[in-house]
């Protein structure tokens, strides 16, 4: 939608407080905005536009102690709740290391952040939120009870950018590049090769760069000895699998400027509509099942071994979420979630 299309701040506003309980996500997609576009005609009112800059928010955030950090993209909601510690920042690529927050940043994609102040009942809500280019929210930190809210304030105003007007100016983002070369014409035995010869999974991406091949393309034509397709219920027999043993895993959720990682057992898998979610005390995952086109079963070569991994790809190929058992680098994988993985239901095929 164009800037002169758009709904201007007050009618957002009307459409907010006539939707009290609809979610921003979804208000935004039926006003045809995007959720930055909501969130900025607030600003002067309980919104404060900051800075994305993700050197200050990185180095500064831990002295708001626990606070929830949620990622998401379309398809997956990932929310862990703890301390912002352990910070590497760096040009192209930050990282977050701590216990409970552990995430990989990707500095370029951040465009927009909010701090957002809202009333519920006797309580005020606290977020920092932020945005891409195209207004779509790559990371929210909400505020806890026991928050520190006077480096709340402290940090935003550090960030507070001198421009507060109530709206914000998007451009929109391009799709990651299509890579239309059809799957016969893609060169499996040179892929194989380089496959085969990877020290370290964080390879993978330099040689799908280097073959312009996409990560589902890859699955695809590597071969059933080191990439099989599951039935896409197997995903949820995992969760409950992982849950019952109490085997510790990594659940991956990302956008194109934040991967969200958990470490750790999970304990409470419960569906609720096209929802499956993982309620535990310091986790919470919502994936939409029905999102899922496919899944996979991926196995790649580390020096310690190779590792394995359950990919969920959306309708046009594109990673929802991922999961791994939980390892440390160094040693190798565990055989508890290898053989749980083995297990899972294949994909029926079709007989040739």
């Amino acid at each position: 939608m164009t800037d002169a299309a758009k709904p201007t701040p007050e009618a957002i506003r009307q459409a907010r407080a006539d939707n009290p309980k609809m979610r921003e996500r979804d208000l935004a997609q039926q006003l045809q905005i995007s959720e930055a576009d909501l969130v900025a005609s607030y600003c002067g009112l309980n919104v404060i536009r900051i800075s994305p800059r993700i050197e200050t928010f990185l180095t500064e955030i831990e002295a708001l102690g626990e606070v929830m950090a949620l990622t998401r993209n379309e398809s997956a909601v990932h929310e862990k709740i703890g301390i912002y510690d352990k910070p590497i920042v760096g040009k192209h690529a930050c990282m977050m290391l701590g216990e409970q927050i552990d995430m990989r940043l990707f500095p370029n994609s951040w465009a927009h952040g909010f701090a957002v102040e809202k009333q519920d009942g006797e309580d005020i809500r606290r977020s920092m939120q932020f945005f891409d280019a195209a207004g779509e929210a790559i990371h929210k930190i909400h505020l806890r009870p026991n928050s520190n809210v006077e480096a709340y304030h402290s940090l935003v105003a550090k960030l507070r950018l001198d421009d507060q007007s109530q709206s914000v100016e998007l451009t929109p983002l391009a799709k990651p590049e299509e890579k239309t070369l059809e799957l016969e014409k893609l060169d499996a035995a040179a892929l194989r090769d380089r496959w085969t010869q990877m020290k370290d999974v964080h390879e993978f991406f330099g040689i799908l760069r280097s073959f312009n091949m996409t990560r589902h393309q890859a699955v695809q034509v590597i071969g059933q000895d080191f990439a099989w397709q599951l039935d896409t219920g197997a995903l949820i027999t995992m969760m409950h699998d992982a849950a019952q043993a109490q085997l510790p895993i990594m659940c991956f959720v990302g956008n194109r400027g934040c991967i969200q990682i958990h470490s750790g057992p999970i304990q409470n898998v419960k569906p609720m509509g096209p929802w499956i979610n993982i309620l535990d005390e310091t986790f919470h995952m919502h994936l939409r099942t029905d999102h899922i086109a496919e899944l996979w079963a991926v196995r790649k070569p580390t020096k310690d071994g190779h590792v394995t991994s359950l990919e969920a790809y959306g309708g046009e190929g594109e990673m929802i979420i991922q999961f791994f058992g939980k390892r440390h680098e160094g040693s190798g994988e565990r055989q508890d979630w290898r053989q749980l993985v083995e297990a899972l239901p294949r994909l029926m095929r079709e007989a040739a």
